[in-house]
């Protein structure tokens, strides 16, 4: 049974996206809540200006809060070096750098070119040092633009070469609109593991297209091992308005354990935190195992199976159908 690596994102990337902001305590609350559910990673917040991003003004005080549990690392997002001071004086285990391999996307997302990007992550880099914090690099739209369509592959290894010179542990291959399709994912992920052996290799899926668990599998074919996934599938994009977000954490959970990997996940808990979503954040979630349930939680036969009282109608069976 191959172990997987399974890395929450919602309390960062999901709620950020969230009209309501939610409560210092909530989030706290939480995070404990995951924090015993097995992952291996967990973004708690992002150490943006709080202007930039109101949703996750309190990053402060929910890393001063949450109970770390040990095997379990708390990573944040980390934009540039004002925000990286912040970061380390909250005992952080990693820094999470994000930039995109499209031009043009860096330029609507971010307000600067790639190389203006890769130089405020270099200083970012320099401040951190190469002391106990981890430096994990998410590159976006590694598998499409919204803008400028596929992105060639030798583009992408080209910055996964930069950010690992610079000693990057880690790098995520973001598929940040939910372009990605399951054989383009399969490519990719195999060249970057070929050529980069020594770096923790993360892909991190939105299901914009509903292909999300499909992407999954075809990571899996390449011998991915770490995977990014969202609490109620929370997140988005504003270049994709009213898709769905990040892949749901508990669905790909739930297909990975039926398929036998060892994912080191208590389901049941997380579908348990799952289901306090609605109540924080004021809507439902995407979650289709948190509505339809397990694929072996079962239903109790109805009576009038076993009496054969009820007869059933050509009308009834077709709208069972």
């Amino acid at each position: 049974m191959k172990r997987l690596f399974m890395q929450e994102v919602a309390t960062r990337d999901g709620f950020q996206n969230e009209k309501t902001f939610i409560e210092t305590e909530d989030k706290i609350s939480l995070i404990d809540a995951l924090s015993q559910c097995g992952y291996a990673k967990i973004e708690v917040t992002s150490f943006t200006s709080p202007k930039a991003i109101p949703a996750l003004r309190d990053a402060e005080a929910v890393m001063a809060g949450i109970r770390r549990q040990p095997g379990v690392e708390y990573t944040v997002l980390v934009p540039n070096v004002r925000g990286a001071e912040r970061a380390l004086g909250c005992a952080i285990n990693e820094a999470n750098l994000v930039m995109s391999v499209s031009e043009s996307h860096n330029r609507s997302n971010l307000r600067m070119t790639r190389e203006q990007s890769f130089a405020q992550l270099r200083e970012v880099i320099g401040v951190i040092g190469h002391g106990p914090v981890a430096i994990n690099v998410s590159l976006s739209t590694v598998f499409g633009c919204p803008m400028q369509g596929d992105v060639p592959d030798d583009e992408v290894l080209g910055w996964v070469d930069r950010f690992a010179e610079l000693g990057a542990r880690g790098v995520t291959l973001c598929d940040t609109t939910g372009m990605a399709y399951p054989s383009q994912v399969q490519t990719l992920s195999q060249k970057v593991r070929e050529r980069f052996p020594e770096l923790q290799l993360t892909l991190h899926f939105h299901n914009t297209r509903g292909m999300a668990l499909a992407n999954t599998l075809g990571a899996l074919q390449a011998g991915v091992d770490r995977f990014d996934a969202s609490l109620g599938g929370l997140g988005g994009c504003p270049y994709a308005p009213g898709a769905s977000g990040n892949v749901c954490m508990e669905d790909v959970a739930h297909m990975l354990e039926l398929m036998g990997y060892d994912t080191g996940l208590d389901l049941n808990q997380i579908l348990a935190a799952s289901a306090r979503l609605a109540g924080l954040i004021g809507h439902e979630t995407p979650s289709q195992i948190l509505k339809a349930g397990r694929r072996l939680d079962l239903h109790p036969v109805p009576e009038h199976v076993h009496t054969l009282s009820k007869q059933v109608s050509l009308t009834d069976l077709e709208k069972a159908q």
